[in-house]
């Protein structure tokens, strides 16, 4: 019982400790307080936080893009989103479904072909190991896609820069944010 305690009590601290980061962060940069929503993705941390009105709403773990097929840095916005997408790529059609590489959602960016998507490879999940898009697990996409709308930013960063650093710093594995 003990261990459980201090386990909720660990993770209750890392979330105010993100909330205050998050709270803090707004307020050096009153930009993200007009922003609204937005995504923000660590590539170097396999992590994707929902941020709102400046306060980090969950965050997620994710895979990025591998050596061979770097994910792309930059902001984007969202460009479409699509329940039960049908993959496309040279010479291969998947329909939605269990073997769907897309999984039950899309997110599509304003950079034509990249997105944010589910899975029919969760263990990808927390490395780089996708064409390029960030993965997430299936039920997360769903998830996500609930809250997210056309024309909300995505920023994806590629080095841990100051931003990333604090939004991501105090994490705890496996907890709810």
């Amino acid at each position: 019982m003990r261990r459980t305690s201090k386990e909720s009590k660990a993770m209750r601290v890392a979330a105010l400790l993100l909330m205050a980061v998050a709270r803090a962060a707004a307020q050096e940069n009153p930009e993200t307080e007009r922003q609204g929503r937005r995504i923000v993705v660590s590539i170097p941390d396999c992590k994707l936080a929902l941020i709102e009105d400046g306060q980090v709403v969950k965050v997620y773990d994710t895979a990025v893009g591998a050596p061979v097929s770097p994910s792309p840095t930059g902001t984007f916005q969202i460009a479409t989103r699509l329940a039960h997408p049908t993959y496309y790529h040279p010479g291969k059609v998947v329909a939605p479904g269990a073997n769907n590489p897309l999984g039950p959602r899309w997110i599509g960016l304003s950079l034509k072909g990249f997105g944010i998507h589910g899975t029919n490879s969760p263990r990808s999940i927390g490395h780089a190991a996708s064409h390029g898009c960030i993965r997430l697990r299936n039920r997360d996409i769903v998830d996500l896609f609930e809250r997210v709308e056309v024309g909300d930013v995505v920023e994806l960063h590629g080095e841990r820069d100051e931003l990333v650093a604090r939004l991501f710093a105090a994490v705890v594995p496996g907890g709810d944010r």
